[in-house]
């Protein structure tokens, strides 16, 4: 059965979430670590990211869960949480889409890279809307199932910053 479609309401509510937890990690970071976090951030969807979101949709089959996302969120930078975890503006998912095109993956229909972790390690969105990751640094490595949906990946991304709280 296919997983429910993810509904901006909720990616407004897990970036207000995620702008309190990341705050809050930020003011206490550098007395727990001993160095300055880097830039934590959730950067809403902008004109100039909606257009880059319109483009990618002309460029590619994308799945209908990252057009939602990127309505609402035009990154996600968080270098300091785990290892890392980068949401990647829809124009560098179209950079590199031209570059590498889509990934098969399982017998999915065609995936998008839209992450990365600090690791180099990729996430990728099938068009059934499960989240893959690699499994080395690679755009040519094995992808292994991440998360069943969009929604469950974000909610593991919000586990992961409150973890560190």
């Amino acid at each position: 059965m296919a997983a429910e479609r993810l509904a901006a309401g909720w990616v407004r509510s897990w970036c207000e979430r995620a702008e309190v937890a990341l705050a809050k990690l930020v003011e206490s970071f550098e007395e727990r670590h001993g160095f300055p976090p880097g830039q934590n951030v959730v950067a809403w969807a902008t004109d100039e990211s909606h257009q880059a979101t319109d483009e990618l949709v002309e460029l590619t089959p994308i799945p209908s869960d990252l057009t939602t996302m990127y309505w609402v969120i035009g990154e996600v930078s968080l270098p300091d949480v785990d290892s890392g975890y980068f949401v990647h503006p829809a124009s560098v998912v179209a950079r590199h889409f031209r570059e590498y095109g889509a990934l098969q993956i399982n017998g999915e229909e065609p995936a998008l890279v839209f992450a990365s972790d600090g690791g180099g390690h990729l996430f990728a969105l099938a068009g059934s809307g499960r989240v893959w990751r690699s499994t080395t640094a690679s755009w040519f490595a094995q992808f292994d199932l991440n998360a069943a949906s969009l929604q469950e990946f974000f909610e593991g991304l919000a586990r992961r910053i409150n973890s560190q709280l």
